[in-house]
């Protein structure tokens, strides 16, 4: 009954998610979740990750010159991304990511560096001990660092300090090992421009009249699930965003977008990710951009898309505290674990005045003697393999030796 009432629970907010209609996440996620939808689990106290991420697209654009004349050319739209984690404490993380090249495709550099910056706490791994459904919430703010704003084919952004929140939930069918198996997250925020009065084109501010007149709004979502496996993990997302105030016809982004990508992640080491996805647009190219108006980029074409058609991502995650963890073997890792399973057995002992607590604390221990069971498997094979490695050195320096 209790399993029936937990995938109801598991449905219906998938379901209130997928109906709610609603812009992409402020920032791309450099902690514990997917390369977009953010994990509800925060990472460990003292541990700082380190995640650079770059996507591109491209386009064929057609210009015209003030007598009518058009032309074609390459229009590319490329990001760089470094991402900063750390866990303050087991409730607590700190992000601070800045996007270090952004592609503008107008004035006379025609790119940032360095674009904007975003900061944001984040509250989480929240909810009982051994609970499957995990929560958190993010509190962020983007510091308008860069030159150029309002960039076509990316989120709507102006040179105002942004603000807003993200709210988080994560299901691990492996609650005390939620790395190890499958998860779904789930993903709901609220992004505040704080645009009032901002001249969105390039033109003088005399020729350019439009001002924003109401606070850019937009409601963000993203759902995710993910398979890991030893060596790869394999995950699809699904996030976008809703506008609940439009900015003016002068914003390159001022309609609703979702996209799908799928990722693969290879984990050659503990401490080292590396990640391959693509983004895929789900909803309608129309663009509401009125290119029309002074100051708009000389740049459109009948099928020109609002958002990219698709996008590919390249990123790399890096354990750069604590420092010990480049020495730890895969052997150290999994004898951690098995220290780790000591706490959890006391902890087990020490909940038995929970009602109905019998029966689930067998299954608890059930599972955690199989994953004990896989683990000493797994080391096993590790010391075969070195002292395999060792005995053909040894043989191979005899036979030198005669």
């Amino acid at each position: 009954m209790m399993n029936k009432r937990r995938y109801l629970t598991i449905f219906s907010l998938v379901a209130t998610f997928f109906a709610l209609t609603t812009a992409l996440p402020a920032q791309i996620n450099g902690g514990r979740g997917l390369m977009n939808v953010r994990s509800a689990w925060n990472l460990d106290p003292g541990y700082l990750l380190m995640y650079t991420q770059a996507r591109f697209f491209g386009q064929v654009a057609t210009m015209t010159d003030s007598t009518g004349k058009t032309s074609s050319y390459s229009l590319f739209n490329s990001q760089s991304t470094l991402v900063l984690s750390y866990g303050i404490s087991q409730h607590v993380e700190l992000a601070l990511s800045p996007i270090l090249y952004q592609d503008t495709n107008r004035g006379i550099s025609q790119y940032n560096f360095i674009d904007d910056i975003f900061l944001a706490f984040k509250f989480g791994s929240l909810g009982r001990s051994g609970s499957h459904l995990k929560s958190g919430i993010d509190l962020a703010v983007r510091f308008p660092t860069a030159q150029m704003h309002n960039i076509v084919f990316e989120p709507y952004s102006t040179g105002r300090i942004g603000f807003g929140a993200n709210t988080r939930f994560t299901w691990s069918a492996q609650p005390y090992y939620p790395d190890d198996g499958f998860t779904l997250h789930l993903n709901a925020g609220y992004w505040n421009h704080n645009d009032v009065g901002e001249k969105l084109s390039d033109a003088l501010g005399t020729v350019d009249t439009i001002r924003v007149k109401k606070q850019t709004m937009e409601f963000l979502y993203g759902v995710g699930i993910n398979f890991p496996t030893l060596r790869f993990d394999f995950s699809l997302e699904f996030f976008g965003n809703k506008f609940i105030n439009k900015p003016p016809a002068t914003a390159y982004s001022r309609e609703d977008v979702a996209f799908i990508s799928p990722r693969i992640r290879y984990k050659p080491y503990h401490w080292m990710n590396f990640d391959i996805s693509c983004d895929l647009r789900v909803t309608s190219s129309d663009d509401d951009t009125d290119y029309s108006l002074p100051g708009m980029a000389g740049f459109e074409l009948d099928d020109m898309p609002n958002y990219p058609a698709w996008r590919f991502n390249v990123g790399a995650q890096f354990t750069l505290l604590p420092r010990q963890s480049f020495s730890m073997s895969e052997r150290d890792v999994l004898i951690r674990k098995a220290e780790a399973r000591k706490e959890l057995f006391e902890q087990i002992i020490r909940d038995k005045s929970e009602k109905d607590v019998a029966q689930k604390e067998v299954e608890r221990i059930k599972l955690e003697r199989r994953k004990a069971e896989r683990e000493l498997e797994r080391l096993q094979q590790i010391i075969l393999e070195k002292y395999k490695n060792k005995q053909q050195k040894e043989k191979s320096a005899k036979e030198e030796d005669n």
